[in-house]
């Protein structure tokens, strides 16, 4: 399948938790952020098709916020190499220009660096 990503995929060192502000529930851990979208990594298949209001808890080293509030589309659902759990593939649909820069904090900071 070809590659449809503009922005570089950056796998991070450090799983964030994400929840669905709607249920307060958490639905897995981030594994990648840029702008434009996301993968979180859950224990359950998360339904794709779907638009989701997504809290990201931050860490004092990012933000002085508690939790990045967005909105993303869910867009495929998979399972992970290691069994038992799925990735799923979000397109952030609604992200306030002042947030653009948590999540450069979070790729800067948590993000594999390029050899």
């Amino acid at each position: 399948m070809q590659e449809k990503r503009r922005i570089k995929r950056r796998y991070l060192l450090y799983y964030m938790r994400v929840y669905d502000d709607d249920s307060h529930q958490q639905i897995g851990n981030l594994v990648d952020i840029t702008p434009v979208g996301a993968m979180v990594v859950s224990e359950t298949p998360i339904p794709v098709k779907l638009t989701y209001h997504l809290k990201l808890e931050l860490s004092d080293d990012i933000s002085d916020q508690p939790f990045l509030e967005f909105t993303a589309r869910s867009l495929w659902c998979q399972a992970d190499v290691e069994p038992h759990f799925y990735n799923t593939g979000f397109k952030i649909v609604k992200l306030d220009p002042d947030q653009v820069g948590i999540v450069e904090r979070i790729v800067e900071v948590y993000g594999f660096r390029d050899n």
